[in-house]
């Protein structure tokens, strides 16, 4: 049977607040099993070990859903806007509504419903970062961009301030293709880098990185970083805001991504006196919840203390 057109499928992504989608066939990532191997050997996941385990299914998605055929990837905007004048903290900008993870997902289901409609039974699993999928190595096989040497998926003329989120179906569907590497001799990311996370080109040491040290790390932040988190409490978008191809990003329409009023004109001293009670008003249902109100405070602490 000749795979099924996804044209369809694509105007009912739009239609359901994706910006864009993309589909490859569901196969083993043989060209990426050798780098992620090098990277966990040489410990870049740091203390993620979340990042070891699983190793075979997140190379092989017919492991992690079997029975599948295409992999569907689909990018979700949730750019902002750059105005962080006037803040004395600084949070990443993906993390400034509530959770990613609840939001994007919702939004997947209603995709999905709608597509059984077009495409009749239809078995697999939606995913929103939340299992070991290799979100942009499939975004990159199916043509939404290519990562760049942040390693961020990134689009020609639109940046990469997108959410990336998969469907790993039991269909066969017409497969896109990948689109070429636009990053050219530009080193703007590598040179940004606050705490030289990006070791090379395509290579980003996680243990290295602000974001790694503000969300995924439980212990104390080591003290050979103080002074070189220029403001982040709650991840890092320097290597975002330094890409050229960011100068042409257009703002998200998602009601749910707008910050809960208050928090974001914060000052350092109201940073450091927050309550748990405060926390909890502002970042309920908000991606600071992995960091946690202590994790949080940590991070403040970190950043606002003399060196």
């Amino acid at each position: 049977m000749l795979p099924r057109s996804t044209a369809e499928l694509k105007r009912l992504a739009i239609k359901h607040g994706f910006s864009y989608c993309g589909v490859s066939k569901a196969e083993f990532l043989e060209e990426e099993a050798p780098r992620l191997e090098k990277w966990l050997k040489e410990g870049k996941h740091g203390s993620m070990t979340y990042m070891e385990r699983n190793f075979d299914k997140r190379l092989d998605p017919r492991l992690l859903v079997p029975g599948a055929r295409s992999v569907v990837s689909l990018l979700f905007n949730y750019f902002p806007g750059n105005d962080m004048e006037g803040r004395e903290m600084k949070v990443s900008r993906y993390a400034w509504g509530e959770d990613y993870h609840t939001v994007v997902k919702d939004h997947l289901y209603l995709l999905l419903q709608d597509m059984s409609e077009v495409y009749g039974n239809i078995e697999g699993r939606v995913f929103v970062d939340s299992a070991p999928v290799m979100d942009k190595v499939w975004a990159k096989k199916s043509g939404l961009g290519w990562v760049g040497k942040n390693t961020n998926l990134i689009r020609k003329g639109e940046g990469s301030y997108f959410f990336i989120a998969e469907m790993i179906l039991d269909i066969d569907l017409e497969a896109d293709g990948p689109v070429t590497d636009h990053c050219g001799t530009c080193t703007a990311c590598i040179d940004a880098c606050p705490t030289d996370a990006i070791v090379e080109p395509y290579v980003v040491d996680g243990s290295k990185c602000i974001s790694y040290f503000t969300i995924e790390l439980k212990e104390a932040i080591p003290d050979s970083y103080k002074g070189k988190f220029e403001d982040w409490i709650f991840g890092c978008d320097v290597c975002q805001e330094v890409c050229p191809w960011n100068r042409f990003s257009g703002m998200h329409n998602e009601p749910r991504f707008a910050p809960k009023e208050g928090w974001m004109s914060l000052s350092r001293e109201g940073w450091r006196e927050m309550t748990h009670e405060l926390f909890d008003h502002w970042f309920k249902d908000s991606p600071l919840q992995r960091a946690g109100y202590d994790g949080l405070k940590r991070n403040v602490k970190f950043v606002t203390d003399p060196e």
